[in-house]
């Protein structure tokens, strides 16, 4: 499992450790970390090492520091390596060690504090990997002068160049919201980021996720002073944990019975891919209430779904279905009712977030996209837009299950999880590709399978604050994801497709366990 954690509880989780070793030794072992990582990029980039020019980009602080002091390090291994200090305060001790290992030095800033642009443009052309050393953990509320300009120019600059240079970003790319995700700014987007001691919220959030390439989480001993993340995301390990596979000894009741309530006349292919989703998940049974006519639909696909009520262990409500259908929409209110009555766990999806009660239990999960997500805060009195969401999904996916008392799954490029008792997942685990009509439909019954198999754990109040709920929640994510991965095999896909390709996820999970 990834857990993130805010700037200021890794801040504090340093502090002993700071106190217990020698001077700069964390820095060190950081700055290690990060020309480690140059190094693999230039074979990568099947670059020689020597002849190599590598652009430290230095603000203040200890990100310069973790710079320089990787700087030293490369140019060690005889790569040349370039300061381009774009602080009047640079990091002094790693400074000096930057320049006795041969790295040159040049001030950026002018005696007024104005970057001198034309030396920048020249340093960064001749340059095939970059640095970010400009800002750590510690900024806030987007890049100040000069940074600012600094970023705003090398990324005008970047984008003219016929052979881009790779970024590697120490800790953060310079200018993100490193406990939100949000990009307030000019941002320099990183090939890499190489993060000290934990992952930080703002390299699993959307948009600013999107800006840090791939994540390294260098170790520092941190752990045992960390406390509770801000922030998980769950690997394959975590999510096999999730899933109890079948013994000899189970039947189909066992094994989950999840109660379906999709489609409509209009929409009848909502409630097939739905029913798909679950089937392929592995599940006991499907039971299906809805009319003879989407019902007849779903028997040409799937005969073993049972039409009719009965026990169920979960429910998946509202696929396909428009809340203006009187007749479907009553079906979803009056399951609704039940379901909270009767303690069980439900997936609200699609046109049964508007049929929702204001409050619910901490089994329920509400599955909206940016535009829903904003539509049912803006329902509630917290007046939001879809880009008000996309902007900082986190926050308002928290806002959302606190004011509704939900599990909130919020769909996007990044999936972001929130349950109403304060934890918080992400999951990035899908191709774009998934983009498509249907997919949704899909994951409301990978996500429900999940739910009636993890049933009994869930009732009679069992998971009071949503944890385990959220967990199944983004369990289904990262297993409709993979299985979009898998379909697209890097090209289109449709959600059926998507819905066939969860079995051999699952048992790729399960067989890793």
């Amino acid at each position: 499992m990834i857990r993130a954690y805010e700037a200021e509880t890794v801040r504090a989780a340093e502090a002993p450790l700071l106190a217990s070793t020698a001077t700069d030794e964390l820095m060190k072992q950081a700055a290690f970390a990060v020309a480690t990582e140059v190094l693999r990029e230039l074979r990568r980039l099947e670059a020689r090492r020597s002849g190599s020019t590598v652009l430290l980009l230095v603000g203040g602080g200890n990100n310069g520091g973790d710079a320089l002091y990787a700087g030293g390090y490369l140019a060690r291994r005889g790569l040349q390596v370039v300061a381009a200090l774009c602080t009047d305060r640079p990091h002094e001790r790693g400074l000096t060690a930057a320049r006795s290992a041969g790295v040159r030095v040049r001030p950026l800033l002018d005696e007024d504090g104005r970057p001198r642009g034309e030396e920048l443009a020249v340093l960064a052309d001749r340059a095939g990997v970059w640095v970010d050393g400009l800002t750590g953990t510690g900024g806030r509320g987007g890049l100040r002068e000069p940074l600012a300009g600094i970023v705003t120019a090398l990324e005008d600059r970047r984008s003219l160049m016929p052979d881009e240079p790779t970024v590697v970003a120490v800790d953060v790319p310079s200018g993100i919201g490193v406990d939100d995700g949000t990009v307030p700014g000019p941002v320099l987007r990183a090939d890499v980021t190489v993060t000290m001691g934990a992952a930080k919220p703002g390299l699993l959030l959307r948009p600013a996720e999107a800006l840090a390439g791939r994540v390294v989480v260098v170790d520092l001993g941190l752990a045992p002073h960390l406390g509770e993340p801000a922030l998980r995301r769950l690997t394959p390990a975590d999510v096999a944990d999730l899933l109890p596979a079948p013994v000899a000894t189970d039947h189909k009741y066992t094994r989950g019975v999840l109660g379906l309530v999709a489609g409509s006349t209009t929409y009848p292919g909502a409630a097939v891919l739905a029913a798909a989703g679950a089937l392929r998940t592995g599940l006991g049974m499907v039971r299906y209430l809805g009319p003879d006519a989407v019902a007849r639909v779903i028997h040409g696909r799937f005969p073993e779904v049972v039409v009719g009520g009965g026990r169920v262990q979960a429910w998946a409500l509202g696929s396909g279905i428009d809340p203006d259908d009187d007749a479907r929409a009553d079906d979803v209110r009056d399951t609704l009712r039940r379901a909270l009555a009767d303690g069980v766990p439900a997936v609200l999806d699609a046109g049964a977030l508007t049929l929702a009660p204001d409050r619910l239990t901490p089994t329920t999960v509400l599955t909206p996209h940016a535009g829903e997500l904003a539509r049912l805060l803006t329902a509630r009195g917290e007046g939001t837009d879809r880009a008000d969401v996309e902007a900082a999904p986190l926050e308002l996916a928290r806002r959302a299950a606190a004011l509704t008392g939900a599990v909130v799954l919020l769909k996007g490029p990044t999936t972001v999880v929130a349950a109403p008792g304060g934890a918080a997942l992400s999951q990035s685990d899908g191709t774009p590709w998934l983009a498509t009509a249907g997919t949704g439909d899909v994951l409301a019954g990978v996500l429900g399978a999940l739910l009636a198999v993890r049933g009994e754990d869930l009732t009679d109040g069992q998971d009071p604050d949503g944890t385990l709920t959220a967990e199944l929640a983004a369990a289904a994510a990262l297993v409709h994801g993979r299985a979009g991965t898998r379909a697209s095999a890097g090209g289109p896909v449709t959600a059926l497709q998507v819905a066939d390709a969860v079995p051999g996820v699952v048992a790729a999970l399960l067989a890793d366990r």
